[in-house]
């Protein structure tokens, strides 16, 4: 019989975090949840407990076997390229320390599409940055989510979002083979395979672009 797991989650009020949080409750492999917020989320349950962090001065967390990041901004929301980036690789880099440093065995992160240190575009510049600054950690294995276009019902709206989904549900259909890495994928969809990864006993370091997230999500059974 299988250990049960202790997970630790940051970000679980957004968008991926949310169902993320939702998916790791309902799973058997976890006996525990640890929910790191800057405020309390309006959730109870038997496993979950919510902890109270400033993120800015993160020093420890509590001890936990998988990691969930589902920390990010946009430049718009965080006011200026310098908050963005204290967010999207201070808090992520942080969290990942802090984990690391309490005995966490894998760190799963949701990127973005583009992501690269030495792309010319600020945004995916950064989480490029980030991503290789938490590869570099001695975790027993690190998984990078790429997802392209989030799809799902955010709490904020965001008029280019919106703009982008429409496009895709008009265009979703003809984005096969190479161009399947393009097409918009479910927030929910992107959870499903960060959670169904962490119970394998992969180590190193993996990245899955959109495509990839889709198929392993698919595979799951509901």
């Amino acid at each position: 019989m299988t250990e049960a797991k202790t997970a630790l989650i940051a970000g679980a009020g957004g968008l991926t975090g949310t169902f993320c949080l939702q998916m790791l409750l309902q799973h058997p492999a976890y006996n525990a949840v640890i929910a790191l917020v800057r405020k309390p989320l309006p959730l109870q349950h038997p496993k979950l407990q919510q902890i109270r962090v400033d993120f800015d001065n993160l020093q420890t967390v509590p001890a936990a076997d998988d990691v969930f990041c589902c920390l990010g901004t946009t430049i718009k929301k965080a006011g200026s390229q310098e908050n963005f980036r204290k967010v999207d690789y201070g808090y992520v880099v942080g969290v990942a320390r802090a984990a690391l440093a309490s005995g966490a065995k894998r760190f799963l992160l949701v990127s973005s599409m583009g992501a690269g240190a030495k792309s010319g575009i600020f945004y995916s510049r950064v989480k490029g940055e980030t991503e290789d600054a938490v590869m570099q950690l001695p975790y027993e294995a690190v998984h990078i989510f790429r997802p392209s276009l989030l799809l799902g019902n955010r709490q904020e709206h965001r008029l280019g979002e919106s703009l982008a989904m429409a496009a895709f549900k008009v265009v979703g259909f003809v984005m096969v083979g190479p161009l399947a890495k393009y097409r918009g994928i479910l927030a929910s969809d992107v959870a499903k395979a960060m959670v169904a990864v962490a119970q394998q006993n992969t180590t190193g370091n993996h990245i899955y672009l959109s495509d990839e997230i889709q198929q392993i999500a698919s595979s799951v059974a509901d």
